[in-house]
């Protein structure tokens, strides 16, 4: 018999590794991509990407949410659940004949640890606005401190 999880750990990491463990969920930034065994303890890979047409994924600084939920509509477990701060959540189960959003795909797409990393990778859409802040912020204390060099050296501005 399979235990359903109701908590589940994250990881960062460059590339899927070549197995899973249960209870964690990775997260690939530079293939915009997170996956996780499936909660229910069936075994099946769930890979949900990463993009403003799929999942999104929040980290506060010590847990991550994934939203929408998790519906595992194509596998013979059917589960449905939702990861909100490192908790899972289970929903109930559609029904053959209702409307599905996402089904869980397969992750054939995402390279193993043991294949060359792809250069060009992909950047989260979430992730450009805040390497534009950083750097903004970089270019004023670069300014900031311009200023303060010359006035140690007496040099007017």
């Amino acid at each position: 018999m399979t235990t359903r999880r109701t908590v589940i750990k994250h990881r960062f990491v460059d590339s899927a590794p070549e197995v899973l463990e249960d209870g964690v969920l990775y997260v690939s930034i530079p293939y915009a991509t997170a996956l996780h065994r499936c909660a229910c303890g069936c075994g099946s890979e769930v890979v949900t990407p990463i993009s403003r047409a799929g999942w999104s994924l929040t980290f506060d600084g010590a847990s991550v949410t994934l939203h929408p939920s998790i519906g595992n509509w194509n596998y013979p477990c059917r589960s449905h659940y939702f990861i909100r701060l490192n908790r899972i959540e289970w929903a109930r189960d559609h029904r053959p004949g209702e409307a599905r959003r996402r089904p869980a795909e397969t992750r054939d797409h995402l390279p193993r640890a043991s294949a060359q990393r792809h250069r060009g990778g992909v950047v989260a859409d979430w992730l450009r606005p805040v390497a534009a802040t950083v750097r903004s912020w970089l270019r004023r204390l670069r300014t900031l401190k311009g200023g303060v060099d010359r006035c140690r050296l007496g040099v007017s501005p």
